[in-house]
């Protein structure tokens, strides 16, 4: 009984059978580009709705919503940080991926779905972000008991090789196995 990770590419509004997808937010929790505007086209209105009062959040927090017209009950909203912006840069991603599995533990959810925070137009270089959120959520995992299941879901083949090379650093178990 322990939480397995998987690594895939594919595209994180596509992940039936997953309690919660994260959304790589704004800090206003609004639609947007990259991952946040695709996740609010397939919800609907209705996210736009019910993140209003919930926004502003910083870099690092993380709130939690429905999901909407999507396959999963849940999306949790993070603000990762803006590479050379916000510091320490690396402290504040690490605290997307924990407040992120925390909300979902509070929750009782078994399984989320990742996609790689601020990698895209908040310009983390990704071998730093996949180091950080790989070793974050080996930190965290031993803690987890409600959820059973993290998938990082990445958009290309070769971000899918590149977390695949890092976990064995950092995931300190073979790919799909559980802590």
């Amino acid at each position: 009984m322990g939480v397995k990770l998987e690594m895939v590419k594919g595209n994180i509004i596509e992940q039936p059978g997953i309690d919660a997808i994260v959304n790589a937010a704004n800090a206003w929790l609004r639609p947007g580009g990259g991952v946040a505007g695709a996740i609010h086209r397939a919800a609907g209105p209705g996210l736009a709705e019910e993140c209003r009062p919930l926004a502003p959040i910083k870099p690092g927090e993380a709130v939690l919503t429905g999901g909407h017209r999507l396959p999963n009950p849940y999306v949790i909203h993070v603000l990762g940080p803006v590479y050379g912006r916000d510091k320490p840069e690396d402290r504040l991603l690490a605290a997307c991926y924990r407040n992120a599995l925390r909300l979902a533990e509070d929750h009782r959810l078994s399984s989320l779905a990742f996609p790689a925070i601020s990698t895209g137009a908040f310009g983390y270089p990704p071998r730093e972000a996949a180091v950080v959120a790989l070793k974050t959520m080996a930190e965290t995992a031993p803690a987890l008991k409600h959820v059973k299941l993290i998938r990082v879901v990445l958009f290309s083949e070769g971000d899918l090789k590149l977390y695949e090379e890092v976990s064995v650093g950092y995931w300190p178990f073979d790919k799909n196995m559980q802590i």
